[in-house]
């Protein structure tokens, strides 16, 4: 904040305390005036960033606590696999249907807030498994798995039913805020629940701390469904009947519908190499690293908090060069991280924990771009007509690279002798892969500068 700005912020400031500085309460006072003067004047902007502080505040909790729980289940490297491919298996089934009933439907925000009720009850469930069974391991990983897949189901009518609540000049404001509001809370969630398991002594203590964080992660997403009810659609897409006909006029006008099967493809491509090491990160982390739950919850503090200083920064890019081009910056940002794997495994213990979590965060400065940008990217590209079957389609997509491509990688890793050099043998590929991946995008662009003007920027913070 410049200093001019914060003498004016203390000067406006009541009830100051020694020295001129304002006390504590009357900054929290401030702020919360703020606050509501922000949501009496942007009221959607605000219940959206709600929903990203429940919802991804949940899912970040439970999702940085599975692979070491499963592990304390007695997961090997298959089972960890198995935690990306079981969910996306399922969610390959039921995507296409999925869009489609959301088209059909009049009011999608009860499939909305209905879809985190499911996911909710799936969350408790799990929450119980270790008090009910001996070894539940398998039980976990496919009730783990049905609540990915509610989850899913959430997210394709979200995103069917976003377009219907925020107005085209206002979404670039509105994701940007729901953004920073959710990378917010995915810092402290793994910081929280990471310092206390580690300073859990007993096993089975640290299990009954997983149990009662997805119990957490079960009433944050009821709680949620309930707040969802205050959105409310202005331009509603008209209800299509799911006959089929309509399967066959959706698929046609897909097939057709030249700029998304380009967009389609370069994000697939794109979500291939960034996907391929998820379980390769954890492995490197907890075998060659030896990093325990508090180090694991720094790295993932570390990344969060670098996207939660520069979201801002990205925003005020897309005004100024729209959305497209900052997602080049963000995937060379991606080419980043394996090489800090790579230095952080060659270095002794001690020092490679550090270097491995100081390059991890500074690769990820670029990373919030791809969060703000991709989906607002998708958006011009749709069918208006079926939009959600559309982002099924697309979704099904990146989901069957989400399913496999960790699988691919480890395989990979595995084939090569399973060690530390064929770990990084592995970590090399990734990077060739994401600056190919940087290369595509960028011709993409080209591509769309040929046939129509660059996206316009759109107005907001």
């Amino acid at each position: 904040m410049p200093v001019n700005r914060l003498k004016s912020f203390f000067s406006n400031t009541p009830h100051r305390g020694r020295g001129g500085i304002p006390s504590p309460f009357a900054l929290i006072r401030r702020y919360i005036e703020r606050a509501r003067s922000f949501r009496a004047n942007n009221p959607v902007a605000a219940n959206y960033a709600i929903d990203g502080l429940l919802v991804i505040g949940a899912l970040n909790l439970a999702a940085s606590n599975n692979n070491i729980f499963a592990q304390r289940l007695g997961a090997g490297d298959f089972h960890l696999t198995m935690l990306q491919f079981l969910p996306q298996s399922i969610n390959l089934l039921i995507l296409i249907p999925v869009g489609l009933f959301a088209d059909s439907l009049r009011n999608k925000a009860r499939l909305v807030s209905g879809a985190l009720v499911c996911t909710s009850f799936l969350f408790m469930v799990v929450a119980g498994l270790a008090f009910v069974f001996d070894q539940p391991l398998y039980l976990f990983l496919i009730f783990l798995a049905l609540a990915n897949a509610s989850t899913m189901v959430y997210n394709i009518a979200w995103l069917g039913f976003f377009p219907e609540v925020v107005e085209d000049h206002k979404r670039n404001m509105v994701l940007t805020l729901r953004s920073r509001v959710s990378i917010l809370i995915s810092m402290l969630m793994p910081l929280i629940s990471g310092g206390i398991l580690a300073s859990i002594p007993s096993e089975e203590g640290k299990i009954l701390a997983h149990q009662v964080f997805y119990a957490m992660v079960a009433v944050m997403l009821i709680g949620n469904a309930f707040h969802l009810r205050k959105l409310k659609a202005i331009n509603p897409a008209p209800p299509k009947k799911i006959k089929l006909s309509e399967i066959k006029k959706a698929a046609s006008r897909l097939r057709g519908n030249k700029p998304f099967i380009i967009f389609a493809g370069v994000a697939l491509f794109f979500h291939m190499s960034w996907q391929m090491d998820w379980t390769l990160y954890f492995i490197g982390q907890a075998n060659y690293l030896q990093m325990n739950e508090f180090q694991l919850s720094l790295g993932v503090v570390g990344s969060t908090f670098s996207q939660f200083i520069t979201i801002k920064f990205w925003s005020k890019r897309n005004q100024r060069y729209g959305v497209e081009k900052p997602v080049i910056s963000g995937i060379l940002g991606l080419s980043f991280l394996p090489i800090g794997m790579i230095i952080a495994t060659a270095l002794p213990i001690s020092f490679g924990v550090v270097a491995f979590l100081i390059m991890h965060t500074l690769g990820l400065l670029f990373f919030a771009t791809i969060g703000l940008n991709m989906f607002q990217c998708l958006l011009p590209v749709l069918d208006e007509e079926y939009r959600s079957f559309s982002v099924s389609v697309y979704t099904c997509l990146i989901t069957l690279s989400n399913a496999t491509m960790p699988v691919v990688g480890v395989a990979i890793y595995r084939g090569l002798g399973g060690n530390v050099v064929s770990l990084r043998i592995t970590f090399g590929i990734v990077f060739v892969l994401r600056i190919i991946a940087a290369g595509l995008w960028w011709l993409r662009i080209k591509h769309s500068a040929k046939t129509k003007p660059e996206l316009e920027a759109q107005p907001g913070n």
